[in-house]
């Protein structure tokens, strides 16, 4: 594995000095200090990697690390899987773009920690094994409901890969000149290594490193923006407002949701959709018990709370010093934008406060959280195929399928998840990343949220209502979002969209409530009686942990 991965970087380092040989005038000059210390980090990572594979050798370990992580390490983690390019690059571009407007994307990530660290975490660990498919199939029928739950996470995994693609790819772009499609392919393979070797506990401990770095980093910038003013956010506004084309309309709200549906929509994809995403649900799966569960949700809601605060004060940073700076370095006549476009905002805000060095350091750290929140997506949307559906809902009934078996179709699932993500990460270049993220909360929102809630909490639901509700809750999101503004008139080219809302989650979710409950009420089969005899049971499981997986009760 040493020896690939080596060979691989080598062969990187000489396409990214032909790559800025090619483009010479066109392209970035190269950042020397930048390179160093993203190979630094990179070669890091891989050393992690190579040391989590040697301790992975059975489905549990690759899947939740065996259960040995602990509360604040996970919650670290969680907070390293949730600040993400989306995150760091998009809602600090956001910002820069749109001023206070791009608060509505920080306080809506935020809010949805609340959901998940008093109705569910305690619950998922309880209840669940490997993936939140494990809950939903607990009283249910495991085939229906299992093909229903990967799907629902394999769409959530492929639109929130998107963002981490794009991100990736301009960052490469600008640091090495290297063409866009080059970037976002090697960033796809380093992706599909780091999972299909290293599993949940290599995926863990990049997130807990990147975290650290990325919170010191973050700090470092919002302390050296707000310096600058003594420490006013009077005078960084007031100086924003001066620079900014919009002038002191960046500092109104309805620049980019104008209306309160499109507001409820978005408010309502952000915050049901966080206990929704697979990829966050399957951490509660990698401690020991309830107690380390709620535990992950306490930490990690203290720093990613605190990261938020952060990002607004960088995009504002990067209005007075990126947008304002002399001369306008960071400016692309040719496309009249910023260069790598507003997704780079906070990259060239490291830049006008620190140097190169320190340029180096954030472009790294800032690589980093792509790859290890990809490794984490990628990680989610195979272990839906190997485990939900080969190991679950296709396997023949009594039929106890082989783990290492299980394991290798995982790790194929890996490699076409990579593949696929990389061709929608060349196709979405243009999008801002934060806007696609929002995109799959509202598919998360829609399809795995309702199905999750009312498994855990509503006696009366059965097989059939959740499979219909959830199909109707995904059908309904997925049409709604192709039909809107993002995907019918950005990226398909037509002149107008026919759903106006790009984030129609405020219909989507109330018709998937609505339809599981529904098709629930007028289920009078034999399943559907045995699904309510079960409740009890599951319940008591849930709120005790008795005779959960290496669960005690609390």
């Amino acid at each position: 594995m040493v020896k690939i991965l080596s060979a691989l970087m080598l062969s990187a380092v000489a396409v990214f000095a032909a790559g800025a040989d090619l483009g010479a005038g066109t392209k970035q000059d190269l950042n020397v200090p930048a390179i160093i210390m993203f190979f630094m980090f990179v070669f890091a990572t891989l050393g992690i990697t190579y040391w989590a594979s040697k301790k992975t050798k059975s489905a549990s370990d690759f899947y939740t690390a065996g259960g040995g992580i602990t509360g604040t390490q996970n919650g670290m983690a969680i907070a390293g899987d949730y600040m993400s390019a989306a995150s760091f690059l998009g809602i600090t571009g956001m910002v820069y773009l749109k001023g206070y407007d791009g608060l509505i994307f920080s306080i809506g990530f935020l809010v949805g920690w609340p959901v998940i660290l008093f109705m569910i975490s305690e619950q998922l660990r309880n209840l669940g094994k490997y993936t939140f498919a494990d809950v939903t199939a607990y009283r249910l029928r495991q085939k229906p409901v299992r093909i229903l739950a990967a799907l629902g996470s394999i769409a959530v995994v492929i639109l929130y890969l998107i963002a981490q693609m794009v991100g990736s790819g301009k960052l490469i772009e600008i640091l090495f000149g290297l063409d866009y499609e080059f970037a976002v392919v090697l960033v796809g393979a380093l992706m599909v290594m780091y999972v299909a070797f290293g599993g949940m506990l290599a995926t863990t401990w990049v997130q807990i490193i990147k975290a650290v770095l990325l919170l010191a980093g973050t700090t470092f910038m919002s302390i050296m923006v707000m310096a600058q003013f003594g420490f006013s956010f009077e005078e960084l506004f007031k100086t924003a407002t001066e620079i900014h084309s919009q002038g002191v309309a960046i500092m109104s709200p309805g620049g980019l949701v104008s209306d309160p549906v499109s507001a409820i929509s978005l408010g309502i994809a952000l915050m049901f959709g966080t206990a929704g995403l697979p990829h966050i649900l399957m951490r509660f799966f990698t401690v020991a018990d309830a107690k380390e569960a709620r535990k992950s949700v306490f930490v990690a809601t203290g720093l990613i709370g605190y990261f938020y605060i952060l990002t607004f004060i960088m995009g504002f940073g990067a209005i007075v010093l990126v947008l304002g700076a002399e001369g306008n370095i960071y400016w692309d006549d040719a496309t009249n934008t910023l260069r790598g476009m507003n997704n780079m905002a906070a990259i060239w805000l490291a830049h006008a406060v620190g140097g190169d060095y320190f340029l180096g350091f954030i472009s790294a750290v800032a690589f980093a959280t792509i790859l290890a929140v990809v490794s984490g997506l990628t990680l989610a949307g195979a272990s839906a195929i190997s485990h939900d559906l080969y190991a679950n809902a296709f396997a023949k009934e009594g039929e106890k399928v082989d783990e290492l078996q299980e394991m290798r179709v995982s790790k194929y699932a890996t490699l076409a998840i990579g593949v696929v993500a990389i061709i929608f990460g060349i196709a979405f270049e243009k999008q801002n990343i934060a806007f696609v993220v929002a995109l799959a909360f509202t598919i998360a929102a829609s399809a795995n949220f309702p199905v999750l809630f009312m498994s855990i909490f509503w006696k009366g639901l059965t097989t059939r209502g959740a499979v219909l509700g959830g199909y109707i809750g995904l059908a309904s999101a997925l049409i709604l979002v192709i039909l809107g503004p993002v995907v019918w008139t950005s990226i398909l080219g037509n002149a107008e969209a026919i759903v106006p809302y790009k984030f129609p989650a405020v219909f989507s979710v109330p018709i998937a409530f609505i339809a599981i409950w529904f098709f629930s009420i007028t289920d009078s089969s034999d399943d559907a009686a045995r699904c309510q005899e079960e409740f009890e049971a599951q319940n008591i499981r849930c709120q005790t942990g008795i005779g959960a997986d290496g669960a005690v009760n609390h």
